[in-house]
């Protein structure tokens, strides 16, 4: 696909949506060639049981009741 510089100017959306679909397009200024836009390919997402940072305190023994944790550390400290 070919796209003048003026085209994808005023009807970027319109542009960017197809070069999504057909996965790249041709910049031209004055009938030359300048740049090509291509789409991106975007990775797979992790699964969430597969992610690094699930399961990071697993083992520790004072989040086994993550809400009396939490109430915990949400609890104002009292100063003598």
């Amino acid at each position: 696909m070919t796209v003048t510089a003026k085209e994808l100017r005023v009807k970027t959306s319109e542009v960017l949506k197809r070069v999504q679909r057909i996965g790249s397009a041709t910049i031209t200024v004055r009938g030359r060639p300048v740049a090509k836009l291509t789409a991106l390919t975007l990775p797979k997402p992790i699964p969430l049981a597969e992610h690094p940072s699930v399961g990071i305190w697993a083992g520790r023994k004072d989040m086994k009741d993550v809400n009396a944790w939490v109430r915990k550390i949400r609890r104002p400290r009292r100063f003598p």
